[in-house]
């Protein structure tokens, strides 16, 4: 699909499997949330002053298992994109992460950051995360970083010590993890369906 000159484009995808391929025309705005679903996003910025926002968050628990890429290329110069991809395993659950960021030799002054960050809250969880930053160009910001871990237990017995359950603990700290990915949909797009967990998240970390 075209994003034409100056448009913005704004989906939010809850539980259902998304594949998408946009094409970005000059100043156009793409802003994707997935929450909970499969996705394939590549996103080709091919004219000057383009953005794309991806935020995705992954509660995976049983035996699930999904698989999120992004593929995003800034063809030209004067773009930006941003991209927070979040999974949260418990149980024997399963995440693989594959995020490709390229900047062409012609994109210069171009901001792009991709992020992603996983939560393992079992022994046998599972994540897999292969993050590849592609720069030809020489005047341009770009970070991208990966992280996989458990619960701090340091903060969990810090709070333990503070009056409160571990189970309670556990809660807020997971919430806490959610939230930055949960805080970035705009109200407006925010389905029923979607409304007990972002209760759920707001209830424990108030």
């Amino acid at each position: 699909m075209k994003v034409s000159k100056g448009e913005i484009f704004e989906r939010l995808f809850v539980n259902e499997e998304v594949h998408l391929q946009i094409d970005q025309e000059a100043h156009s705005h793409v802003k994707i949330y997935v929450i909970n679903a499969p996705f394939s996003i590549t996103v080709n910025q091919l004219e000057e002053g383009c953005q794309t926002e991806i935020y995705a968050l992954e509660h995976l628990r049983g035996e699930e298992s999904v698989t999120a890429e992004t593929h995003v290329t800034h063809a030209v110069g004067g773009g930006t994109s941003n991209q927070l991809i979040k999974f949260v395993l418990d149980d024997n659950a399963r995440g693989r992460f594959i995020g490709d960021l390229k900047i062409a030799p012609d994109a210069q002054q171009t901001e792009a950051h991709q992020t992603n960050r996983n939560l393992l809250l079992s022994e046998t969880a599972e994540m897999r995360t292969q993050p590849q930053l592609e720069i030809y160009a020489d005047d341009v910001q770009a970070t991208h970083g990966a992280s996989t871990g458990q619960l701090d237990e340091s903060a969990l017995f810090y709070m333990q010590q503070r009056g409160i359950d571990k189970q309670k603990a556990r809660q807020l700290l997971v919430g806490a993890f959610m939230k930055e990915v949960l805080d970035k949909i705009p109200h407006a797009l925010i389905p029923n369906s979607l409304i007990p967990l972002l209760n759920a998240v707001d209830g424990v970390v108030e």
